[in-house]
């Protein structure tokens, strides 16, 4: 019979890195990633994709601010609740305008091959 598997919070893998996020992995198969997120407080991450992974996300706690396009001067606004889909190669970096609170984002990345690609910023 099947039956319902947890990953209890203590239980997550470290996931991969970018300065300034800390990544941990919940389940994981050849094609997907379910991941939990965390920017500290007042943080800004590096400039990074997600190879050729779509990654949806979901704010559970803090604000998050998602900068990208030319020379980083696009950017989206998140509270809690907010759901969003970063697209595959997009270069972009998170950014945690609440200098009292971390935010942290569920996510999940669909399609194949490297989780993140650290990068020296968009393009032009």
């Amino acid at each position: 019979m099947p039956q319902i598997d947890v990953i209890r919070s203590a239980d997550l893998r470290s996931g991969e890195s970018t300065q300034g996020i800390v990544r941990d992995t919940a389940f994981e198969g050849p094609e997907f990633k379910v991941a939990r997120s965390r920017v500290a407080g007042g943080a800004t991450s590096a400039w990074h994709h997600h190879g050729e992974r779509d990654l949806y996300g979901f704010l559970v706690l803090g604000r998050l601010r998602l900068e990208y396009g030319p020379e980083g001067r696009l950017a989206v606004e998140l509270d809690p609740g907010d759901f969003f889909h970063i697209p595959r190669r997009l270069v972009h970096r998170d950014v945690n305008p609440r200098k009292d609170q971390e935010t942290v984002v569920v996510n999940v990345l669909a399609g194949e091959g490297a989780l993140v690609a650290n990068v020296e910023g968009p393009d032009d």
